[in-house]
């Protein structure tokens, strides 16, 4: 009996995880959750996420990845993986070190490889089309070798309104 009240606590506690995100963004998480899953046995774990982090040319030591395992309190299925996006989004996680953190993840050594970014940019999530990712990099200085400064990428993307309305009226 008491195995079966639990069981009905998990369900409206997922309930309510689901109904904090749209329709869409919970697709997108799942989309998120499928490419993470790399042995599609429905809970993500550190050979999963080693995977995800070798799929994007970063390498990312045991002791990381194991933090990483160590933030779900159990396993790592598609409910605990909403749980943990709502409790990061409701203690007030800064959207731009969500920005900072997802390019400093491309970071070597100071650059981005640009044609590593634009395959991940028209691969993952929402993809951008080729035309959109070619309007952006109009944006980013990049040196002879097609490599993106991280720091001015980040500055570009994190600028605050008041930052960007000074930037135009000392170039006019």
């Amino acid at each position: 009996q008491a195995s079966r009240g639990s069981t009905k606590q998990a369900k409206r506690t997922g309930s309510n995880i689901f109904s904090m995100f749209s329709q869409r963004q919970v697709q997108e998480f799942k989309e998120g959750f499928q490419l993470m899953d790399r042995d599609k046995d429905g809970i993500i774990n550190k050979n999963d996420l080693r995977a995800t982090f070798d799929e994007i040319g970063r390498i990312v030591p045991e002791k990381e990845l194991d933090e990483m395992i160590n933030e779900a309190p159990g396993p790592i299925n598609f409910t605990m993986l909403l749980t943990m996006f709502a409790e990061r989004m409701s203690g007030g996680t800064d959207e731009d070190d969500v920005v900072v953190n997802a390019f400093k993840s491309f970071d070597e050594e100071g650059v981005i490889d640009s044609e590593r970014l634009r395959h991940a940019l028209m691969t993952w999530g929402d993809k951008f089309s080729g035309a959109e990712v070619d309007t952006a990099y109009e944006q980013f200085e990049m040196d002879n070798q097609g490599r993106i400064n991280t720091t001015k990428l980040i500055e570009l993307l994190v600028a605050s309104p008041n930052q960007e309305e000074e930037g135009a009226e000392a170039a006019a």
